[in-house]
């Protein structure tokens, strides 16, 4: 177990008392499971700790310190940001402005411009635009679809996602920027990941370690952004 950020240099033990949770009248054993895995999640206890929103501000912050994806001033998209994590992480690393999107309402964050409203609708990318008011340094996306359990049908509700991300990526990063996208096992697709390549000057699929083992996510992180006229 890692855990980066650490105020001590040490990781949470994993070994502490374990918490069982009994399953209550009217809950089902899908909630139980999930309220015990949270209680015994050293992750989650971490983030509350440090005053993250979520365990996915880790996500982030692990991968950010392994390819120091947001520097000093830039301006960031946080496209599925609730409840806020990597929003937080953003601000945490001095980023210039933070224009975050979500359907669901999120806790107002300090630095952070926040629209509530669906990504996908039409209307969302003018919208963005307007708040950022010039260029994105970095465009990140963990939105994600809830989960059916088919994976077929799972990686290609994602990869619905990413593509309309990365389409609107590719009208507001600034050269050099940065696109960060949750996929599914199977990663972005050959077809997108072909054009990525193209697009950007390195492109990686990151497992980063407080991603659950069990679970199918990764990321595709896309760095140095060729823009238009080097494309």
């Amino acid at each position: 177990m890692h855990i980066t950020g650490m105020s001590n240099g040490k990781s949470p033990s994993s070994r502490g008392k374990h918490v069982r949770v009994k399953t209550a009248r009217g809950r089902k054993r899908s909630s139980t499971r999930w309220l015990q895995r949270q209680l015994n999640d050293p992750y989650v206890r971490e983030a509350k700790r440090q005053g993250y929103r979520s365990r996915a501000a880790f996500k982030l912050k692990e991968m950010d310190e392994k390819h120091d994806l947001i520097k000093k001033g830039d301006v960031v998209l946080d496209l599925g940001a609730a409840p806020g994590g990597w929003s937080q992480i953003a601000v945490e690393k001095g980023a210039s402005k933070v224009v975050a999107i979500d359907l669901l309402e999120i806790e107002p964050i300090e630095g952070v411009t926040f629209l509530q409203m669906d990504f996908m609708n039409d209307d969302a990318p003018e919208a963005l635009i307007a708040a950022i008011g010039e260029g994105a340094d970095v465009v990140m996306s963990d939105m994600a679809h809830n989960t059916t359990g088919h994976q077929r049908t799972d990686h290609i509700r994602v990869m619905a996602l990413v593509e309309t991300a990365y389409d609107f990526a590719l009208e507001v990063l600034n050269p050099g920027g940065t696109f960060i996208a949750k996929v599914f096992q199977g990663g972005s697709g050959s077809e997108l990941t072909n054009q990525m390549k193209l697009d950007f000057e390195k492109v990686k699929h990151i497992k980063p370690p407080s991603s659950r083992k069990n679970s199918p996510e990764e990321y595709v992180v896309a760095l140095g952004y060729r823009g238009e006229e080097d494309i």
